[in-house]
């Protein structure tokens, strides 16, 4: 009885332990993960549209490649017959989705406006876009599990360069379907976030890579025709000055 009363106590003591390092470590952690204490402090596109959120998240990503290769992948994303979402696409499928996702630029999915939505069951619709520069989603008004925003936007940092954050701002229904979808997001969201910020990143990198090789490559090829029409020039060589001798006979007194 005495040693079931002391593991007991042990496995209530260890569970509370581990909450409370997930609480004050691994949390705080995955809730800003990659981001800068200046992405933390920014304004994003819609932050105002809730008010007084009660979970919120920042996340972000660095991308060797300019913000106009970066959108594409953006703006494509989605439920079939879109691009996916470039995270794991079997949990999607795990949980009602109808995923495939994609590492081609889908050149007839290169248009959102406000309004559309890119999942199947209208969850996601688009709240606000400005190519390049960012993409808002939320779920649509009313919900029963409340309101949300997420806000993607790139920031150029040189020409080469772009920041890709995340911010996930909501206000969730204090009961017991709300308290399911915390649970849910807290840590799932960050599994599935990270893997997508990840696959963005892959993909508009390798995007760019082959971009740059084939803009090489054509300028090659506009130029070695022009370079080959052109000769080079060989210095004529000048000729010798020829000087006449002139025989000068004395002149006699």
């Amino acid at each position: 009885m005495k040693r079931g009363l002391k593991f007991a106590f042990g496995a209530v003591a260890a569970a509370a332990a581990a909450a409370a390092a997930y609480t004050w470590l691994v949390r705080p952690w995955h809730l800003r993960w990659g981001s800068t204490r200046e992405e933390l402090d920014r304004a994003m596109p819609l932050d105002d549209v809730i008010v007084k959120p009660n979970y919120v998240t920042t996340r972000a990503v660095t991308i060797n490649a300019p913000a106009a290769r970066v959108w594409p992948w953006l703006v494509q994303m989605g439920e079939l017959p879109r691009a996916g979402f470039y995270t794991y696409a079997w949990i999607e499928r795990l949980m009602g989705m109808d995923v495939e996702n994609t590492s081609e630029i889908l050149a007839h999915l290169q248009e959102l406006r406000p309004g559309d939505r890119i999942d199947r069951n209208g969850n996601l619709v688009v709240k606000a876009i400005e190519p390049p520069q960012y993409l808002v989603l939320g779920p649509p008004i009313g919900v029963p599990t409340g309101n949300a925003t997420w806000a993607i936007e790139l920031v150029p940092k040189d020409d080469n360069t772009t920041r890709l954050i995340s911010r996930v701002r909501a206000r969730i229904s204090p009961n017991a379907r709300g308290a399911f979808w915390v649970a849910l997001l807290d840590p799932g969201q960050f599994v599935m976030e990270r893997k997508w910020l990840l696959g963005v990143k892959a993909r508009a990198e390798q995007f760019d890579a082959e971009e740059s090789r084939h803009d090489a490559n054509l300028l090659d090829e506009l130029v070695t025709p022009v370079a080959e029409k052109i000769e080079p020039s060989a210095e004529q060589p000048h000729e010798e000055e020829k000087v006449e001798s002139l025989d000068v006979e004395p002149i006699g007194v």
